[in-house]
C-alpha cells in the first residue's frame, strides 16, 4: 500500500525513483491525475537533472485535445513493492502520475486539506 496526501485539492503521493546508476534513490512528490492514462509526466529540467535516460520521442493528446510533441524517457521506481522501469513524458510543470500505474489498484482519497490518499493493490 503506498500512502499520500491531500493538498490544495489535489491527491499527492511520493514515488521513489531509483537514478541511473543504481546507487541512490530519490523521492518525488507526483500529482496523481485519473485523466492521464499513461505513467508518469514530469518537467524536462527535472528530467535533465535527474539525468534518465531518452527512449524516444511521440506525438502526446493533451486534455484540452492539442497534440504535441514530446521526448520520452525511462526511470524506474519502487511500486507495489516491485522495482518497476515506466515511460516519463517530457511535458508540464509538476510531475504527474497517471491511471497506467493504477490498473489493478483501489485509489481512495479523503478530498479535505491534509486528508489521507491510499493505493492499494487489489
Amino acid at each position: 500500500m503506498s500512502q499520500g496526501r491531500v493538498e490544495d485539492r489535489q491527491a499527492r503521493i511520493d514515488v521513489a525513483l531509483h537514478l541511473p546508476g543504481g546507487t541512490r534513490s530519490v523521492a518525488i512528490e507526483f500529482v496523481i491525475d485519473t485523466g492521464f492514462e499513461g505513467a508518469l509526466t514530469m518537467p524536462s529540467d527535472a528530467i535533465s537533472a535527474l539525468g534518465l535516460p531518452f527512449l524516444q520521442d511521440m506525438t502526446a493528446k493533451l486534455a484540452n485535445d492539442e497534440s504535441v510533441r514530446t521526448d520520452v524517457h525511462i526511470a524506474t521506481i519502487e511500486w507495489n513493492g516491485k522495482l518497476l522501469d515506466v515511460p516519463v513524458l517530457a511535458l508540464g510543470r509538476r510531475p504527474l502520475l497517471g491511471t497506467a500505474l493504477l490498473a489493478g489498484t483501489e485509489l481512495v482519497a479523503q478530498f479535505v486539506h491534509g486528508g489521507i490518499v491510499t493505493i492499494e493493490t487489489l
